[in-house]
């Protein structure tokens, strides 16, 4: 039996070097050490033995149990270290390297102004509302004082649906956002203060005009309101959005839905209100917002109010020129906003 228990650790050792993984290593500890392996089934008759014999053997017995254990740890250390040395080969990471991180989206020039604009007015409180892109003629041109023949009321200047006209009129992409001026005032009754900012559309394209555009509509009706609250609006948007050292002005102008009426320019950033007429944008020092004015009483009677007890006053802003113009910005091309270029929008 001695003979034997030298012969089975014997065995172990010879068997064990050829072992490359933790799984075989772990099925020969079983053979060999298990409840049914090869030690147990060789000690099955120790108890038929001599007592001197059975301790001489027992005392072999638990050296070759003792030689097999170590001889599996080292063992199973060795293959752990081989496999951690292949897994990080495998996937080594140099920590001194940059890491890789994904690119997060954001939002457009144009949606941050939007959003800046809301916010501005909402703080004295101007509610924001929404009209329609497509509208009836009616509600674009009819209730806005704008006769049949108006300039803006023809195909060269205003995208038309080809679609039959209905009690309203023609559906058109609305060339501006005072359609929502008469729905609003339809809806809810003075004092009305709200915000309109939307999608609009038009036959020009060059440096200061595209096809799709947007434009926010400001409109104010209560009693007693004058040309002072209107200035007093613009002057405080102007220095939310602008910063305190731009100047503006009106300019007398004439819109079929406002009297008196008022063109509204901002000294321009790319040259910085040069009049020498040299900037590319400009040519002259001023850059026009929008347009501006108290409501005129027909707009008020188309809305069911009393132009002898309410008056108030609007003003229409492109949100893409209004933004062109902020400090810093130094757009000289409203073109640009919409290349998706990201070269250009990542910088915001």
């Amino acid at each position: 039996m001695k003979k034997d228990l030298e012969k089975l650790k014997q065995e172990f050792e010879e068997l064990i070097h050829k072992v490359t993984d933790r799984d075989n290593l772990e099925n020969l500890k079983t053979e060999f050490l298990g409840r049914k392996g090869k030690l147990k089934n060789l000690l099955q008759h120790v108890a038929t033995l001599a007592d001197e014999e059975r301790k001489v053997v027992g005392k072999i017995a638990n050296e070759v149990k003792e030689a097999i254990e170590v001889a599996y740890g080292n063992k199973e250390q060795e293959i752990v270290g081989s496999e951690s040395s292949v897994h990080a080969q495998r996937e080594w990471i140099d920590i001194t390297e940059p890491g890789h991180f994904n690119e997060e989206g954001h939002l457009h020039p144009t949606s941050q102004a939007i959003a800046e604009i809301s916010d501005i007015f909402g703080r004295i409180g101007f509610s924001a509302v929404r009209a329609p892109e497509i509208d009836w003629d009616y509600y674009v041109f009819e209730s806005l004082n704008m006769p049949k023949d108006h300039p803006a009321r023809d195909d060269w200047e205003t995208f038309f649906m080809d679609i039959p006209e209905a009690k309203k009129g023609k559906l058109v992409l609305t060339p501006h956002t005072s359609n929502s001026q008469v729905r609003h005032m339809e809806e809810v009754k003075p004092p009305i203060r709200m915000i309109n900012i939307n999608r609009t559309y038009r036959r020009q394209i060059d440096i200061t005009h595209i096809p799709m555009f947007h434009q926010f509509e400001g409109l104010m009706i209560d009693k007693d309101i004058s040309v002072t609250h209107l200035k007093g609006v613009l002057d405080y948007f102007a220095k939310a959005f602008f910063g305190p050292n731009r100047k503006t002005r009106l300019r007398p102008h004439h819109f079929r839905f406002t009297e008196p009426s008022f063109e509204v320019d901002i000294s321009c950033e790319v040259c910085g209100g040069d009049d020498s007429g040299a900037c590319r944008l400009c040519k002259g020092g001023w850059v026009e917002l929008g347009g501006a004015g108290m409501v005129h009483p027909n707009v008020l009677k188309a809305g069911g109010l009393d132009p002898n007890v309410y008056s108030g006053f609007a003003f229409g802003w492109g949100v893409e020129r209004t933004f062109m113009m902020r400090e810093g910005i130094k757009i000289d091309d409203l073109r640009i906003l919409y290349k998706n270029d990201l070269r250009f929008v990542k910088q915001f």
